[in-house]
């Protein structure tokens, strides 16, 4: 629990030793910020640069999709599993692995000349991210102690993965002009950097004396959500309703319904699934999946119309955007003070609502043809203020009051949300555009946008229950 929600024994006033950092506790998070903002900043960079690759290496329109989904199928089909073998196998070692996998991917993605070649760095870079990003998130969690010192960590951590989605936009239409490989090639050094001061500056840690030893539920895990996200990417193309996309949907979920069986019965288990009890990590958990899924499948849909159907430039389209990035860098480093002041509830309720604005404001004064200081900037200024303060406020959820042993689970767990939410809500956002592709308005984008606004008030009304709820009865006293 934060500091603000422990009333029986009051506000805790953090000592100037917790708030003053020495240099190596700077460098491990500066670190640590490094390979969030490198997976920001991969992410958007490749996006743009789609164009240019398919033109180079002669590929369909479906294969440049694998280049992105490529990515997601690894990320999201091992976060879980990537979170918590950090926590069985020792933090550092799997970091740097991970990290070094991570960035020999990167370099071989820039020298390749073929599509298949490509699509698979993709998927390896993909899995490697799959340990680096929860991995950095319960080092940052067990070496910053909770409370003030990991709220403002955290608030860190958030501003650099914000401000690599936003410059990747940026870097990635300038790189772009150069050639797609620089896309690629750039962030090999800032990797070799981070490589070479993690293995500095983080401390060595002890692998778990006790659990790991359920090959079998690994084995479930691993195929059950590489199979569940294959589904929800391949579903767009394929169809929803298609005999392959129902069967392999059916196996995903039988799958993982092993493994929830296996679990529940082996002496160490890989995963202790009493966490999934707690009411505050399952409201984390949704409360992520909202937040990314809508906020990336709005950007998808602003940068298809932009580049599509109004014929802006990758650069403009990129700087169109910015201003959501910037509301998050400029904005996150607060975050931590306010999580102190008023906890995790209230903020991820006021971010909830910043984001439901942003987009029922472009809804109500879009039209067919949106202008862009009357309707996309307010919108992006608003989503921003929602993904800003809603990020940290909800990794800080999902993992207060978890023990060090756990970190790693709870970080995979929250960020696999994140992802796989992303991935369904995405598909579907897709197949709607599709249904109405060709027009030369907003128009077709229309049946999309209602459903990221849906999600975005769902994600608002699970957090705001509950919270007024907890609130009624001591206004009775």
């Amino acid at each position: 629990m934060t500091i603000t929600e422990n009333k029986a024994a009051g506000p805790v006033t953090p000592s100037r030793a917790e708030l003053r950092w020495s240099p190596r506790l700077w460098g491990v998070l500066a670190v640590l910020c490094t390979v969030l903002f490198l997976d920001g900043l991969d992410v958007s960079m490749v996006g743009v640069a789609l164009p240019s690759i398919g033109t180079d290496l002669g590929l369909s329109t479906t294969a440049l999709q694998w280049i992105v989904n490529g990515y997601v199928l690894g990320y999201g089909g091992l976060l879980l599993l990537g979170g918590r073998t950090a926590d069985l196998l020792g933090r550092r070692r799997v970091f740097l692995v991970a990290l070094g996998v991570f960035t020999l991917a990167s370099l071989i993605g820039g020298l390749v000349d073929d599509g298949g070649l490509l699509i698979a760095s993709r998927f390896v870079k993909g899995l490697a991210a799959a340990f680096t990003a929860p991995t950095a998130m319960s080092i940052l969690t067990t070496t910053f102690p909770e409370g003030p010192a990991r709220n403002r960590a955290l608030s860190i951590f958030t501003v650099f993965g914000a401000s690599g989605y936003s410059s990747g936009l940026i870097l990635g239409g300038v790189l772009t002009s150069l050639g797609w490989r620089w896309n690629f090639l750039v962030p090999v050094p800032l990797a070799v950097a981070a490589l070479i001061a993690g293995y500095l500056l983080i401390k060595r840690d002890r692998p778990a004396s006790g659990g790991g030893h359920d090959l079998l539920g690994a084995a479930t895990l691993i195929a059950g959500m590489l199979l569940a996200v294959y589904t929800v990417v391949s579903a767009p193309d394929r169809g929803w309703l298609d005999p392959t996309t129902i069967g392999s949907l059916l196996l995903a979920l039988a799958l993982l319904a092993a493994f929830v069986f296996i679990e529940n019965r082996v002496r160490h288990p890989l995963v202790r699934l009493g966490i999934l009890r707690i009411g505050s990590i399952i409201r984390a958990n949704a409360s992520m999946a909202a937040l990314m899924g809508s906020y990336v499948s709005f950007q998808f849909m602003m940068t298809l119309y932009l580049q599509d159907v109004r014929h802006w430039s990758p650069l403009r389209m990129a700087l169109a955007l910015l201003p959501a990035g910037l509301v998050v860098a400029f904005g996150s480093p607060f975050v931590g003070r306010l999580i102190d002041r008023y906890g995790t509830g209230p903020l991820i309720v006021a971010a909830m609502v910043s984001l439901s604005l942003g987009y029922v404001w472009f809804l109500a004064t879009a039209g067919t043809q949106p202008r862009y200081l009357v309707t996309v900037l307010p919108a992006m200024l608003l989503l921003g203020g929602g993904f800003g303060f809603g990020f940290s406020a909800i990794m800080a959820q999902a993992t207060d009051g978890i023990a060090d042993s756990e970190q790693g689970l709870a970080s995979g767990l929250v960020q696999s949300s994140g992802q796989v939410g992303t991935a369904l809500i995405l598909a579907v956002v897709t197949a709607l555009v599709a249904g109405g592709a060709g027009g030369d308005d907003l128009t077709e984008f229309h049946p999309g946008i209602n459903l990221v606004t849906g999600v975005a008030v769902a994600g608002l009304l699970l957090n705001l229950v509950p919270l007024l709820a907890r609130r009624r009865p001591a206004q009775r006293v």
